[in-house]
């Protein structure tokens, strides 16, 4: 056993279990709202995990919630791109997840393993990595300097913070890279003491977009994948809906696809919080828990964000009634020793191995030559370029054409709020003067630009829109500004209120 894998048990060790919990978002659908929902049909869950919220909605969640289980889905923090540290702000980002950790009092922290901003672009949606061992290895030294910050939080070099987890991301039609999924979560489990977050959900896209369906079934598939994964480091697994996407022709609903019953064509599903939970993520979270590898589990989640509450519980109700055994099981084991939830440890063995602490970039051509795999995703998945130059993990036809003209024009129009809903007099002006949002998402894909503020798209288009008006349509720009700043200020009233 690696000095890496020591760390990682160590860390883990100290986490309870938490049984089956939901991950949620404070706003949507409103946190009080699902929760007095849950309580009224007498559903009891095991923890929550809050996606990232204004601090002081936090703090009302904690506040509402004062001996819950409560843990932290982080966003912002890029740690799959080479130039994270130089080029995006890491470390307000890194200060604010710290102190979000600990108004929650959380256990650890999930992120996923993808970004919305790379080479100077921005997404509304995550984004996989470069599936390539220079990535993993970059990725890697990004969690181990995440990782000791979080274990400095408490202004003590002995300390342990609350433990980073990696989630496998989900693949929206593509993905590029020479190296096998589960391969590179391996290579990342070998150098950084992180533990992982498992989707079934984002898995099965991977079955589905990497061009796995077409060579064996889906229980095949997973068998040879959980084999090669690092399952030992899951922690917490997850499951959330799948979908079309909204501009798609209808499917038949995902409820009625199951393990057992795969068509010989897969729907374009993708993931999407807000959809129906099929019946094959729950078939497949059944072949995952019954795996051995499978031993460092402390929870299981649904993520049900922007889904209606009575989808919620019904779906929490099912979820209860079929994996509600397996918590109970668990729950009987000897709770582990340690500190109490919000503090930290001050074992004297703690804090990141040397191994682990030692971990370093790639060499300084591995990481110029990754700063321009990046720079060439990003142009590729914008619709600037052809991909012939990447490597693709599947050939799925028509997958990338139908992000980069689909996709990924709908989420800068939509994504966050409807322009039309957001500016409606400038969106009047605009077509009276005969200009398409269409060209919106020419001018938002048209170069790359410096990030300079923490990650939030709704801003990035109260930001960029305003800019756009005043270029192409300049006797509208009042009315967009004083658009722009109303949208601002409700903005801010709405993330502080959340009624906990």
């Amino acid at each position: 056993m690696t000095s890496t894998d020591q760390d990682f048990l160590r860390r883990v060790s100290r986490i309870p279990h938490h049984g089956l919990g939901l991950s949620v978002d404070v706003y949507t659908p409103p946190l009080c709202e699902l929760l007095d929902a849950m309580e009224s049909r007498g559903l009891d869950y095991g923890y929550l995990e809050i996606f990232k919220a204004a601090s002081s909605a936090l703090a009302a969640v904690r506040g509402r919630l004062p001996s819950a289980l409560l843990e932290y889905h982080a966003e912002g923090l890029w740690v799959t791109q080479p130039d994270w540290t130089t080029h995006y702000p890491f470390e307000t980002d890194l200060i604010e997840t710290a102190t979000h950790l600990r108004t929650l009092g959380s256990y650890w922290m999930t992120h996923e393993c993808a970004t919305k901003q790379m080479a100077g672009y921005s997404f509304g949606t995550y984004l996989p990595p470069l599936f390539t061992r220079a990535s993993a290895e970059v990725t890697a030294g990004n969690i181990v300097l995440a990782q000791r910050h979080l274990d400095r939080c408490g202004n003590a070099t002995e300390h342990e913070g609350p433990l980073l987890l990696l989630e496998m991301p989900p693949l929206t039609y593509f993905g590029f890279g020479d190296f096998r999924i589960a391969s590179f979560f391996r290579r990342i489990a070998e150098l950084a003491p992180c533990g992982m977050v498992l989707d079934l959900g984002h898995l099965w896209t991977v079955y589905r977009y990497a061009g796995e369906w077409r060579r064996r079934s889906l229980s095949e598939f997973l068998s040879e994948f959980l084999e090669a994964f690092p399952l030992e480091r899951v922690v917490q697994l997850h499951v959330a809906g799948l979908a079309v996407h909204e501009r798609s022709a209808p499917e038949p609903p995902a409820s009625s696809h199951s393990l057992e019953q795969a068509p010989a064509r897969l729907p374009w599903w993708i993931d999407a919080h807000g959809a129906p939970i099929p019946a094959v993520l729950f078939d497949m979270l059944e072949q995952v828990l019954a795996h051995p590898k499978l031993t460092g589990l402390k929870g299981m989640a649904l993520e049900v964000d922007t889904k209606s509450v009575p989808q919620i519980v019904a779906e929490f109700e099912r979820f209860r009634g079929r994996f509600g055994e397996w918590a109970h099981r668990w729950a009987c084991r000897a709770a582990p020793e340690g500190p109490c939830r919000g503090s930290v440890a001050t074992d004297p063995v703690g804090g990141l191995s040397a191994q682990a602490a030692s971990v370093q970039d790639t060499s300084g051509e591995e990481s110029r030559a990754l700063l321009r795999h990046y720079d060439l995703y990003a142009r590729v998945v914008t619709g600037a370029t052809r991909a012939d130059e990447l490597s693709s993990l599947g050939s799925e036809p028509g997958a990338l054409e139908r992000y980069t003209r689909t996709y990924l024009p709908h989420e800068i129009l939509t994504w966050g709020g409807t322009l039309r809903d957001m500016f409606p007099e400038t969106c009047r002006w605009l077509a009276h003067a005969g200009v398409s949002l269409d060209a919106f998402v020419d001018y938002w894909l048209r170069e790359p630009r410096q990030v300079r503020d923490p990650y939030d798209f709704f801003l990035l288009k109260l930001d960029r829109f305003p800019a756009f008006v005043r270029e192409v349509l300049p006797r509208a720009a009042e009315t967009v500004e004083w658009e722009a700043a109303e949208l601002r200020d409700a903005y801010q009233a709405a993330c502080e209120d959340v009624g906990a």
